[in-house]
């Protein structure tokens, strides 16, 4: 098939990769979001999937959003069978969604309808989720709600972070999309609607959800910082600046009667208390620093007997 790969950041690259790899279908140009200022600089970069497409060679579209007539008239030109897209960044409206023969086939990183929305991955952490997965299905105008082509299993990990988990799936998920547009192709799979129970939703994370609220349970502590590493990242305040924790974990066999946020630290380890037992604190950035281990900061910080995390 003729396939133009809509997709932006670079867990959408390996999908991608694949369907260059594939000798049933023809990428003849890529959609991604606009190049975007970055770093200290504020350069223009492109992003993961344009950078990827550029380096084969391929035409890339990066209309400011999928509603500019000048990118419709342009898909349309192009004659695409079917649009694959993972992690786009844009709303698609019916028109466009409209112009490939089979439409825009979306790969989404869960077990629909489990987790609609931006952050699933970081979501199924956070619950505490035992098995995920991805889902292909046909972009529809509501919020992952189109009907199911395919699905894929992926277990969760004790210690996973979101960017481990979603890492996993981008490759995994690469697979499941590929297999979808051959199954396509061949006429041998049919959409099924999904389910009307049991949806749930993930909206996108901000930097303020990310805040970690030390009077939970350590349990859940553990969860959300694991749900929002890499991004947006667990964060904290001491002295009214911002302090961010890069990993920890419960210490199950540290006492309990640490306060909510209170730190205490010896040679051996850096805890933070929770609602019930403390959190092992192990790599942690300093406002205006680097991530560096937590034990390493704290014989340097000179904190006061009874600092807290707040």
């Amino acid at each position: 098939m003729r396939l133009v790969f809509a997709g932006t950041p670079e867990v959408a690259v390996p999908s991608l990769q694949a369907l260059l790899d594939s000798d049933r279908h023809e990428v003849v140009a890529v959609v991604s979001r606009p190049d975007a200022r970055t770093g200290r600089g504020r350069g223009l970069s492109r992003s993961p999937v344009a950078a990827a497409a550029d380096a084969a060679g391929i035409e890339v579209l990066t209309p400011p959003n999928a509603r500019d007539p000048e990118f419709a008239e342009r898909l349309r030109a192009l004659t695409p069978d079917a649009v694959p897209v993972v992690a786009y960044g844009h709303l698609v409206p019916r028109p466009v969604l409209d112009i490939p023969t089979h439409g825009w086939i979306n790969l989404h990183f869960s077990l629909l309808p489990a987790w609609r929305g931006a952050a699933p991955v970081n979501a199924a952490v956070a619950a505490g989720d035992e098995v995920t997965g991805a889902t292909t299905f046909l972009l529809d105008e509501g919020m992952d709600t189109g009907p199911v082509l395919g699905t894929m299993t992926e277990t969760v990990r004790p210690r996973d972070t979101a960017g481990d988990l979603l890492g996993r799936l981008g490759v995994s998920g690469a697979g499941l999309l590929a297999a979808t547009l051959d199954g396509i192709e061949s006429g041998e799979l049919r959409a099924v609607p999904q389910p009307a129970d049991g949806a749930s939703h993930a909206p996108k994370l901000t930097v303020d959800d990310a805040r970690v609220r030390w009077s939970d349970p350590a349990l859940a502590v553990d969860r959300h910082i694991r749900s929002v590493t890499p991004a947006p990242g667990a964060w904290t305040t001491l002295g009214g600046e911002r302090v961010k924790i890069g990993s920890a974990r419960p210490a199950e066999d540290a006492p309990t009667d640490l306060g909510p946020g209170l730190i205490s630290w010896d040679k051996r380890s850096f805890l933070v208390g929770t609602a019930t037992v403390p959190m092992a604190i192990e790599t942690i950035q300093p406002h205006g620093k680097k991530m560096m281990n937590a034990l390493d900061w704290v014989r340097g910080a000179r904190l006061d007997e009874g600092a807290v995390f707040e």
